[in-house]
């Protein structure tokens, strides 16, 4: 915690004073042009990677950046699609995975999760893109496979369904390599395989 504190202080006499402007507009806007969905691990930084300043992205970060498929009812990670999609107006949504995810590496793996049964049960979301991977253990198939399975679900949300229609939105899945720094674009790929068939 002492870190923080030391943080926290550098910000307030460094950073914050030398962006008080940004701050000031910030306190009575919000207008993210970008809904990012990632992975809870600590080494993926959705601001850094995109280089993006505050209050441009709504972020939401679940265990392998998994998406639930709509269903009724309270869910936060529902309630967070809505919100960006429907009421900030975001015009892109990212879904981004990355090498070495914990959660895909389990699950390529077999790890057995019984020790962390709320894992095992978040993760189950993850069991079409199991099937998918035709290699057991491969883990970078299984990632990319995952990102495509996510995007999917999003499109199941009512908000982005109704924003897809009305071509308000884009879907973007993306793989970031913690080693490299680099980005792969999967609709992209997804994209030009179609104009080529």
């Amino acid at each position: 915690m002492r870190d923080f504190a030391l943080g926290i202080a550098r910000f307030q006499h460094d950073v914050f004073p030398a962006r008080e402007g940004l701050f000031t507009r910030l306190a009575d806007h919000h207008a993210p042009h970008t809904l990012f969905i990632g992975c809870s691990d600590a080494r993926v930084v959705p601001e850094l990677i995109t280089g993006s300043e505050p209050g441009e992205l709504f972020v939401i970060r679940t265990a392998g950046n998994l998406v639930p498929a709509y269903t009724p009812g309270a869910d936060g990670v529902t309630a967070s699609i809505e919100y960006a999609v429907a009421t900030l107006g975001a015009r892109d949504i990212v879904v981004c995975g990355h090498s070495a995810c914990g959660a895909m590496t389990a699950l390529a793996h077999g790890h057995d999760l019984s020790g962390a049964p709320a894992v095992a049960d978040w993760l189950r979301l993850a069991d079409a893109s199991v099937a998918r991977t035709a290699t057991e253990g491969d883990v970078p198939a299984l990632v990319r496979h995952n990102v495509l399975a996510q995007l999917a679900n999003l499109a199941t949300h009512p908000s982005v369904a109704r924003a897809l229609a009305e071509r308000t939105v884009t879907l973007r899945g993306w793989v970031f390599d913690i080693a490299t720094g680099r980005v792969e674009d999967l609709t992209a790929d997804a994209r030009s395989a179609a104009t080529a068939a």
